[in-house]
């Protein structure tokens, strides 16, 4: 049969220690766990707000990191779109009003690729 053993002996190295962490970093709250009627589970629910809050923090961080990137992709896309509309004008030269609706139904087209 199975020796009875600790279950987190069972977990990888790297497992067991997010364990390890995610229990220490709940004890700043152990007066809260301690008052509740199921201790584990008010402890689990603990581990999981942190988790949540760092989620959180790391979503804002993200949010913030990739501003100037898409601020980088807008200005390609209107250098893009510039770039298409002189060279489909130098091409058509557009004469009138229809030449030149024309033109900006095509650029919008070709805006798509």
């Amino acid at each position: 049969m199975f020796e009875k053993r600790d279950w987190k002996e069972c977990l990888p190295e790297e497992i067991r220690e997010k364990v390890k962490k995610a229990i220490e970093e709940t004890l700043p709250y152990a007066c809260a766990v301690m008052q509740a009627k199921d201790a584990k589970i008010a402890q689990l629910w603990v581990a999981i707000a942190l988790l949540k809050k760092e989620l959180e923090e790391k979503s804002k961080l993200l949010e913030i990191a990739t501003k100037p990137w898409k601020a980088i992709v807008e200005i390609g896309e209107v250098e893009k779109k510039r770039t298409i509309e002189k060279i489909v004008t130098d091409l058509i030269q557009p004469k009138d009003k229809d030449q030149k609706e024309i033109v900006d139904k095509l650029v919008e087209s070709l805006m798509k690729f």
